[in-house]
């Protein structure tokens, strides 16, 4: 499989007041984090749609998400992208099986209960950087920035990692 096929998930911090969006490609597990204001809809098409946006359209395939409410607006999500919008079966997390496992290991930074707002972007950008850079036994002990810069060229496509963090 090639890059574009994408994962998506919502992490709430404390109280449910503040959230982190993730967004894995499947192939390569590269990984960008995107702050939320709240985890309204709106915020949702609004913070993906800017991660998205630095990308080449080759790598905005398809997003595959839960039924969370945060995604109400994904008729505009997949108009401003050009991707397809998948959605998983009710209580059926295993069918974004990547997503999950990575919000696991994200919870070594962004433990459960913590207030997200207090983080930056840039601070967002600088772990999904370490998690990009760390290698993966399903990647063979490559990591997911070098499988991901690999995929891109097979499918013509040059990019820089930092470009798709937006540094």
């Amino acid at each position: 499989m090639l890059a574009g096929h994408w994962e998506g998930d919502l992490i709430k911090g404390a109280g449910n007041r503040s959230a982190v969006g993730t967004l894995i490609d499947r192939s390569t597990l590269f990984l960008m984090l995107v702050k939320m204001d709240d985890s309204t809809a709106e915020a949702a098409l609004r913070g993906y749609s800017a991660a998205f946006a630095p990308l080449d359209p080759e790598l905005l395939k398809t997003l595959t998400y839960d039924q969370g409410k945060e995604m109400a607006l994904h008729k505009e999500l997949a108009k401003a992208t050009g991707m397809r919008i998948y959605f998983c079966d009710p209580h059926s997390p295993w069918q974004r099986g990547i997503c999950e496992n990575t919000n696991g290991l994200l919870r070594q930074y962004l433990p459960k209960g913590a207030d997200l707002s207090v983080l930056s972007q840039r601070q967002l950008d600088m772990i999904a950087i370490e998690m990009n850079n760390r290698p993966r036994k399903t990647l063979g002990w490559r990591t997911p920035a070098q499988v991901f810069t690999e995929n891109c060229k097979k499918q013509g496509i040059e990019i820089n990692p930092a470009v798709a963090l937006g540094l």
